[in-house]
């Protein structure tokens, strides 16, 4: 016969002190009603909603600070350049990076994970070298590590995980060896949310000196994140995931391994001086 179900009741009281109503102030979108009832969202695996201190400070940006950044001495330029590079500030002691330097802003987590597949790939990675990722990654932790071995003529490695859903760290370990170039993880599947042991992880890549790059766009949300007691090489997520506007993205890199890669991408705002026939960076 089947298992007895246990019945469990549940309360319809908020948590002590979780203001659920002045929590949907924050979010004019969930003013909007559908049909006969307020909105309810819940993909936020997928985006956050953007509260109105958001929203408010981008029209105040807008309307009273825009002008390029780094690019002027005027009083518009200074302002928005010290606003910048006070949220890169804010950024690195969110994360505990050790120097706000190893902060790079992109435009979300994908094009940070490409910018340290090409970027360190095309510097460190070479012919029937390895890199390992695992069975339980987006696709943007996926493909720009497909394209680099296949530019490099590299392997790519997978780990796979067991009917719970969780990575064989026996296999891991039994994947590393002095081919590893780099190791690419998640730190929480977007998919079934498998929370991985990426301090463990790394500690066993870091054994063999492999640097590990760490995806963090569904962790940051949930959990405070330390880079440095974490002691990933790389750290990944996007704005728009934690309330922030969309289009940004951040890339946390150990300032030895920065330092090593050449640029990802050419133009302005990258070198001291340019001519027709020579760059100088």
């Amino acid at each position: 016969m089947p298992a007895e179900i246990k019945k469990t009741s549940f309360s319809t009281k908020p948590f002590s002190g979780f203001d659920i109503e002045r929590i949907r102030g924050d979010f004019p979108i969930l003013n909007l009603r559908i049909g006969d009832h307020p909105l309810v969202y819940l993909d936020n695996a997928a985006t956050t909603q953007k509260p109105k201190v958001l929203i408010e400070y981008l029209n105040k940006f807008y309307s009273e600070q825009n002008a390029n950044i780094h690019r002027g001495v005027y009083f518009l330029s200074e302002k928005a350049t010290d606003a910048f590079e006070r949220s890169r500030i804010r950024i690195a002691n969110f994360i505990n990076a050790s120097d706000d330097r190893e902060i790079v802003f992109l435009r979300g987590t994908t094009e940070a994970i490409n910018l340290v597949a090409q970027s360190f790939g095309r510097r460190f990675i070479k012919k029937d070298d390895e890199v390992i990722i695992s069975i339980l990654e987006h696709h943007a932790n996926i493909v720009p590590w497909q394209i680099i071995c296949e530019l490099m003529g590299a392997k790519l490695k997978i780990i796979p995980m067991d009917d719970r859903g969780v990575l064989d760290l026996e296999a891991y370990e039994k994947m590393l060896n002095d081919r590893t170039r780099i190791v690419a993880i998640t730190h929480i599947s977007n998919a079934i949310g498998t929370v991985n042991p990426v301090k463990e992880m790394i500690e066993k890549a870091h054994q063999w000196d492999i640097p590990v790059l760490i995806d963090g766009a569904q962790s940051i949300p949930h959990f405070p994140i330390n880079v440095s007691t974490m002691d990933c090489d790389f750290f990944v997520f996007s704005g728009h995931k934690i309330f922030g506007p969309t289009g940004v993205g951040v890339l946390y890199g150990k300032e030895k391994w920065l330092r090593e890669m050449p640029p990802y991408q050419g133009g302005g705002e990258m070198i001291n001086t340019v001519t027709m026939e020579k760059k100088y960076f």
